[in-house]
């Protein structure tokens, strides 16, 4: 495994898979108070320009069930919200702590910062990634379904930072992966051309179009997410219009296997992108989901920090 998470593609399959196996490991050490100090004396910075509830209590609970401590280090409180160049804050904090994870706007400010830095970095969200969601979702797809190889994904939504991480994590894990999006909403064309690419290496399909009912037709998983993200809310009026046909709803559902499981990331916008009645029909998988960031996390937290 490379020193830092960054993106999604910074993993291969295996690697993929050994951090779920572990994160397994972990989930069940942690439901049977089993202790694994992987990480004892050890700490890591969580850097927040952008606000969380899960993200600050998965990993600031992660690292305290690891045996180490976890630093919150909002912009407001750090000399970069001042004016200070992150690579001068990444070379500083790198002789304080063994790690970062970093929750933030641009994609490019967490590539600077593992540049300059000495410790691992971890991507906990930009506008282009969501690497650590990714991984959560595959381990409780893999949950739910016992298997990843073979099974049909449907992404019904705003082609953001969580669409451009699934297209990744789901093609490099053996799923096919189909992709439903307004025109002037989809991923960018580099996640499509590399979803293209990862389906031809890994002899699966991988579907973009703008019909929700072509993507999620005979999907074991279906997958969506808020449509105006952080960053988003001044567009919210003119994202409900162009995303009204893209609503995850019972009618929509019908379309998919009887079986089929439901996730979404969180914070959920009700009867915006999903329906109440959808939501609380999938809510088993979609709270396991939520509590996986954990679980993930920490198994990614003990990889690149335990050495």
């Amino acid at each position: 495994m490379k020193k830092h998470l960054l993106k999604m593609d910074d993993l291969s399959k295996e690697e993929i898979l050994d951090i779920l196996n572990l994160a397994d490991q972990l989930k069940y050490e942690f439901k049977h108070a089993i202790p694994h100090e992987h990480l004892k004396g050890k700490s890591l910075g969580m850097i927040f320009e952008k606000s969380s509830t899960r993200t600050r209590v998965s990993f600031e609970a992660g690292m305290y069930q690891l045996g180490g401590n976890a630093l919150f280090l909002s912009s407001r409180d750090l000399q970069i919200g001042r004016g200070e160049p992150i690579k001068d804050t990444a070379r500083v904090i790198s002789r304080f702590l063994q790690g970062i994870m970093i929750r933030t706007f641009s994609q490019e400010e967490v590539e600077t910062l593992a540049k300059y830095s000495s410790i691992p970095i971890i991507n906990g969200l930009t506008d282009s990634e969501h690497p650590c969601q990714v991984l959560a979702d595959l381990m409780t797809i893999r949950e739910y379904k016992n298997t990843l190889e073979g099974l049909n994904v449907a992404y019904i939504g705003d082609g953001n930072n969580m669409a451009n991480s699934l297209i990744v994590g789901c093609l490099k894990t053996g799923m096919n992966f189909s992709l439903a999006s307004p025109k002037e909403y989809m991923p960018d064309e580099n996640y499509l051309l590399r979803g293209k690419e990862l389906s031809k290496l890994e002899c699966t399909k991988f579907t973009i179009t703008h019909s929700p009912s072509e993507a999620i037709k005979n999907a074991d998983v279906v997958i969506t997410d808020v449509w105006a993200s952080m960053g988003h809310e001044t567009e919210a009026k003119n994202r409900i219009k162009a995303f009204k046909d893209y609503q995850v709803n019972s009618e929509l559902m019908d379309l998919a296997k009887p079986n089929a499981i439901v996730l979404h990331c969180l914070p959920a916008h009700r009867e915006e992108e999903i329906t109440e009645e959808v939501l609380e029909a999938h809510a088993s998988e979609i709270f396991d989901e939520s509590e996986n960031r954990m679980h993930a996390q920490k198994a990614v937290l003990v990889k690149l920090m335990k050495n």
